[in-house]
């Protein structure tokens, strides 16, 4: 036996908000919400909770110093995507740029401030 899926979870002090920011400018879908605290959202088949806290995830100004992510979309289109999230009001904080590992990406800060970076692997 192994494990079959797995969900990462993040923390956010407006749930609404949160849930907004990830269904109508990513466009995710909502697949359950339990009693204001907590809520599942599904990315082609994978899942991400979100669940209501006090106080902001301390680990927002390490995460971007580092260039590390909390999460990591992939995406076929990641010009288009870049294009469709600006277009709905949302700074990148890194523009869709070739990596040397074959990649596309690009970055921004969801409505919480969690680092999301977007790729796109690239046909050689």
């Amino acid at each position: 036996m192994k494990p079959i899926s797995v969900a990462a979870q993040l923390r956010t002090t407006d749930l609404a908000r949160s849930i907004r920011f990830y269904t109508d400018v990513l466009g995710l879908d909502l697949m359950f919400e339990y009693r204001d605290f907590y809520a599942g959202l599904s990315a082609g088949g994978q899942m991400l909770h979100l669940k209501l806290v006090d106080n902001p995830d301390k680990s927002h100004a390490e995460i971007a110093e580092g260039e590390h992510f909390h999460l990591y979309f992939g995406t076929d289109d990641a010009r288009a995507l870049a294009a469709s999230i600006e277009a709905k009001g949302v700074a990148l904080t890194k523009p869709p740029q070739q990596t040397p590992w074959g990649t596309l990406e690009f970055a921004l800060h969801d409505d919480e401030g969690h680092v999301l970076y977007f790729g796109e692997v690239l046909k050689p």
